[in-house]
């Protein structure tokens, strides 16, 4: 047990931790979204984040990146990827929604059908991507040539770093005002708390369910941005296993709730680097699912608990 090393460079491992675990909470906004409102644990969301990663390095091969480009190049590639990995994980999660989880609304299946639907698109993506794309790993061009900003507490503080954590709590803060500020954000909270009431008022729970699932997709298409710049790397079921964590982040925060997932992210990253540096780094998936059981069984709401549709205006 490398105890005195965690001890030592504690501020470091913290930060490390916080970078993953934003990634996480990215993820982990999409399943608390339709948990929220639908009660649905949408298993298919991880590979809307892998289709995103996809998709930005597929714009980014026709731009022709390569490593270490300009500043302005630099700039226009991040923009173009977000933007495009948006889209296509934006897409892909209504193409979901549409095509697997909407006639069975419609005809009022039982909860587990919609669970065991989830797996299967989530296999169906996942095997789609493997005979296209390939089952060995993909490396991305470095877009942003990591580089040490400053020192805080004897934390080395990169640029990555910093990217990453203020890109996740801008998306984190604007997702969190456009529920709780805005007319739609109303009408998500409407339908989470009392569908039937809600569309006694007038709100269209179709397109709220809609907007939920593009909601989320956006925020898995900018994860895979930031997956890209601080990993480089991508793969057909690269979705997998981040996704049961971001799922695990989602419970932990206690799922439904926004702020929850931010929380359950940030607190797990910094859990699997902990974990791995007092054992090994093979052990970290390890720790988030122990984390999962350990909330399961004597916190199941997680720790703030808190419905999307009791979220205050």
């Amino acid at each position: 047990m490398n105890f005195n090393e965690l001890i030592d460079h504690l501020a470091q491992h913290t930060v490390d931790g916080l970078s993953k675990g934003a990634i996480y909470a990215l993820v982990a906004l999409g399943y608390t979204l339709v948990y929220g409102v639908l009660r649905l644990i949408n298993f298919a969301h991880s590979e809307v984040f892998m289709v995103g990663t996809f998709a930005i390095l597929g714009v980014w091969t026709l731009m022709g990146a390569t490593d270490n480009p300009s500043l302005g190049k630099v700039i226009l590639l991040l923009l173009v990827g977000l933007i495009v990995g948006a889209l296509a994980s934006g897409g892909t999660a209504l193409a979901v929604e549409r095509i697997a989880y909407k006639r069975l609304r419609t005809k009022n299946a039982p909860p587990l059908v919609f669970l065991i639907t989830a797996i299967g698109v989530s296999l169906v993506l996942t095997e789609i991507f493997g005979l296209w794309q390939g089952r060995l790993i993909v490396g991305m061009p470095t877009i942003v040539k990591r580089t040490v900003l400053f020192e805080f507490l004897g934390a080395q503080i990169s640029n990555i770093t910093v990217i990453v954590l203020l890109a996740s709590l801008v998306m984190m803060i604007g997702l969190d005002l456009f529920i709780n500020r805005t007319r739609y954000g109303r009408g998500v909270r409407a339908v989470a708390q009392n569908p039937d009431t809600a569309a006694l008022m007038g709100v269209n729970q179709d397109r709220v369910i809609m907007l939920i699932f593009v909601l989320g997709g956006i925020m898995a298409g900018a994860a895979a941005l930031l997956w890209n710049m601080r990993f480089g790397i991508t793969k057909f079921d690269i979705g997998f296993v981040l996704g049961l964590k971001a799922f695990t982040a989602a419970v932990l925060g206690g799922i439904g709730n926004l702020r929850g997932a931010l929380l359950g992210g940030l607190a797990l990253g910094i859990v699997e680097v902990y974990f791995a540096t007092l054992y090994e780094s093979r052990w970290e998936d390890v720790a988030a699912f122990v984390v999962l059981v350990v909330v399961l069984m004597f916190r199941p709401t997680g720790l703030l608990g808190e419905s999307l549709g009791k979220a205050r205006a």
